[in-house]
């Protein structure tokens, strides 16, 4: 049923393939939507082949990146941290590091960190990254060193732009209206979230500073509001519209951290998962994170939750608006399994990402302009 059961070949065609090229160009046609524009090796598999002939023809890989909102570059030697790095550095030189999103990262060299350090067994909805901050990156790139076992820890994506059209016409009209209001409860100095699902790393590895007067600065320019409690940590609230009009198409997406910031979307994202690999191990997942969802809502006051979503008035966001959101998700949900040296090309602005469960080896790197 899903992309991640097999492998099919990629169809069809595109500009930058053809007769005499150098690589085969296609979509990927495993999944609901032709996402991603698949770039295969032939013969010529090294680094500086696929450098070289990303630099010839820069113009159209750019376009085609806009317009399929995701590249896979595969069958390629991209086997560490730097050489990752070129790839993405001849795609978009301008490449960041500064990070202000939640999940605990390790860094790879000064712009390559690990894709994340969260828990294997638990999943990351999909969202566009940094989807809250002033200016979210425009590309996302993520690169295999380590492949995972077969069938787990893919990192799916989904066309945000057919999401907002998708979303049912109610539910969009009331996340327009009253816009949505993120809560964030990051831990002291030294705190790490991989060793407590219900508190998130600390918020001097998110500033990469413990001094307040560069934390509460870099807050005004993101829009944020912050509030140092008692007890060493920051909260964070700040607002965003549920949409995002693309700065050069003017194509118009789903994008916010909804269902991956609200308190309900990671027992609805098991569910899911369970729907999809449906072992006990995945059923068991689903009910504990339920159970502790529900426990969690009931203990603490909902702006003191690790994270949340309310609307921008301070009410709550329905859980049923919040699955069904994600059933549409789901329903453009393109998974392609990993392989080693696979580089991916994400329109930060178009398609979102996540990552599924898995046991066993797995290390992905991410990057970002």
């Amino acid at each position: 049923m899903s992309a991640a059961s097999s492998t099919p070949a990629p169809v069809a065609s595109s500009p930058l393939g053809g007769p005499g090229a150098p690589f085969d160009v296609a979509p990927w046609a495993g999944g609901p939507d032709p996402l991603p524009l698949v770039v295969h090796a032939r013969g010529e598999r090294s680094v500086e082949g696929l450098v070289a002939w990303i630099r010839a023809h820069h113009g159209a890989l750019r376009s085609e990146l806009a317009r399929s909102g995701a590249l896979l570059l595969r069958g390629f030697e991209v086997g560490d941290a730097p050489a990752f790095e070129r790839v993405a550095r001849a795609i978009d030189p301008d490449l960041g590091n500064e990070y202000l999103g939640t999940s605990p990262r390790n860094a790879l060299t000064s712009h390559v960190f690990t894709a994340s350090e969260l828990p294997p067994f638990y999943p990351i909805p999909q969202h566009c990254e940094m989807s809250f901050t002033a200016r979210p990156p425009r590309r996302l790139f993520f690169a295999c060193l380590v492949e995972p076992a077969a069938g787990s820890g893919e990192t799916p994506l989904c066309d945000f732009r057919k999401v907002l059209r998708d979303v049912d016409p109610a539910v969009r009209r009331r996340f327009e209206e009253r816009g949505i209001r993120i809560v964030r409860n990051y831990g002291p100095p030294g705190a790490r979230s991989a060793l407590n699902p219900f508190q998130l790393k600390g918020w001097d590895e998110t500033f990469g500073t413990t001094e307040r007067a560069v934390v509460e600065a870099t807050c005004a320019r993101e829009g944020f509001e912050p509030t140092f409690a008692a007890d060493g940590g920051l909260r964070l609230v700040s607002s965003q519209p549920v949409s995002r009009r693309h700065p050069e198409t003017g194509e118009e997406a789903w994008h916010n951290h909804v269902t991956t910031f609200h308190a309900s979307a990671p027992s609805e994202e098991y569910r899911h998962i369970w729907r999809l690999r449906p072992t006990l191990r995945h059923l068991a997942l689903w009910q504990v994170s339920r159970a502790l969802a529900a426990v969690q809502r009931r203990t603490k006051a909902s702006d003191s939750l690790a994270m949340h979503c309310t609307h921008r008035d301070g009410g709550e966001i329905a859980d049923a608006d919040v699955a069904h959101v994600l059933d549409v998700i789901w329903r453009h949900l393109v998974i392609v399994p990993w392989r080693r040296g696979d580089v991916v090309a994400i329109d930060n602005y178009a398609v979102s990402h996540g990552r599924l469960p898995y046991a066993g080896p797995r290390r992905i790197a991410v990057c970002w302009a």
